[in-house]
């Protein structure tokens, strides 16, 4: 079992940080592996909605589908796939630190199967540094807009 959590806390309000981490057509801007998201269901973001993914990992092109499983606004994102030989479940949160802070966390849980299970200890390696990267480019992106 792979389970990966980071957080971070970035300057800016909690509906700010959400909105955008929320947003699939934001992941590849902040994302250090994701190259490409497309809705396969209709707009807005609502549990059953439906993207399509494509990313770089340890050297390989992946295409996944993740289905929402959980959405509130402005605290929770559960987003989970069950297609290909890893299984995987990411979650997003965020808390208001205070009117100009937020803590968001970032977590993927899964059980890879098949040879993958093998790699089972590199990947958690792997994954949490790309995390890490991820929250920490979606944090200085948030922070160089002008505060409105």
């Amino acid at each position: 079992m792979v389970d990966v959590w980071t957080e971070i806390k970035i300057r800016r309000p909690c509906e700010e940080v959400s909105a955008y981490a929320a947003n699939p057509d934001n992941a590849p801007e902040w994302y250090v592996n994701i190259r490409s998201a497309e809705w396969l269901t209709p707009k807005p973001l609502a549990v059953g909605s439906r993207i399509a993914f494509q990313a770089r990992f340890l050297g390989k092109t992946l295409a996944y589908v993740y289905r929402i499983a959980a959405y509130e606004p402005g605290r929770l994102l559960v987003m989970e796939t069950a297609d290909g030989p890893f299984p995987m479940e990411t979650t997003y949160t965020w808390e208001a630190m205070d009117g100009h802070t937020t803590r968001m966390t970032l977590r993927n849980r899964g059980k890879p199967s098949g040879f993958s299970a093998f790699l089972t200890p590199m990947m958690a390696f792997m994954m949490r540094r790309a995390n890490e990267k991820d929250l920490k480019r979606i944090k200085a992106l948030l922070e160089a807009r002008p505060v409105e």
